[in-house]
């Protein structure tokens, strides 16, 4: 299943209520997308595959910061490619999708937590799958393969009951629309379909959250989600 926070992931077929469209932010508005890659061949074919969308505007990797996404392809999260996750979107304001090979446990917090609200598998990472992922980024909408959605899940989870059982265990509260809110994102919603079930304009939806991402210092809506799992919110 693919919706806003979650797709296909490996070894699994597509569900019922996938959501297959590319079309862009705002009508007419082309993303800007930078390639980065640790090897040329990695970072042609993803420019191939890319430059085929009519959303997507293709940008030189020296070309990053606020309004920009960095797509950064690699086998394996390794201390190089993590740094310079962070680099580009805490230092230069972008937003970032990443596209790697294996991630394993540990490393996953490390990413959301990073900033990086969309990751792809190497093996998934057809133009179409690979324009989804930037589309959400731009956005700063969660895009996450379906398998590592529930890893983020169990480990958040851990997590929680761990600091649970320490005492002074830091709190911090969010208000009831916040929770009704953030239970809607991880279950997959966008933003028109949160403000539909809620009765609520766009508006205040997208209001919502940009209040508690910034009043958390969050830094999108998987790490949101991340956050309200931790803390036994949902």
């Amino acid at each position: 299943m693919r919706t806003t926070l979650c797709t296909t992931g490996p070894g699994t077929g597509a569900v019922a209520g996938t959501r297959a469209s590319t079309g862009p932010p705002e009508a007419g508005r082309r993303v800007p997308v930078a390639v980065h890659a640790a090897d040329p061949i990695s970072r042609a074919g993803a420019v191939s595959q890319l430059r085929q969308h009519p959303v997507v505007e293709l940008r030189e990797e020296s070309d990053s910061g606020p309004g920009v996404v960095a797509l950064l392809v690699s086998e394996i999260l390794d201390e190089t490619t993590l740094s310079r996750l962070r680099r580009l979107v805490r230092s230069e304001g972008a937003k970032a999708v990443l596209v790697v090979g294996v991630l394993r446990e540990n490393e996953l917090l490390d990413v959301i937590e990073c900033g990086v609200g969309a990751i792809v598998w190497r093996h998934e990472a057809t133009g179409h799958r690979l324009a989804q992922a930037v589309l959400a980024a731009a956005r700063g909408d969660g895009d996450l393969p379906s398998d590592l959605l529930g890893r983020l899940i169990s480990q958040v989870g851990t997590l929680h009951r761990t600091a649970a059982g320490q005492p002074g265990a830091p709190t911090s509260g969010l208000a009831p629309r916040e929770v009704d809110v953030l239970r809607l994102v991880a279950e997959g919603l966008d933003t028109g379909e949160i403000a539909g079930k809620l009765s609520y304009s766009e508006r205040t939806v997208k209001n919502v959250m940009h209040g508690l991402t910034t009043r958390l210092h969050l830094r999108n809506r998987a790490h949101a989600v991340a956050y309200a799992l931790r803390e036994g919110y949902i």
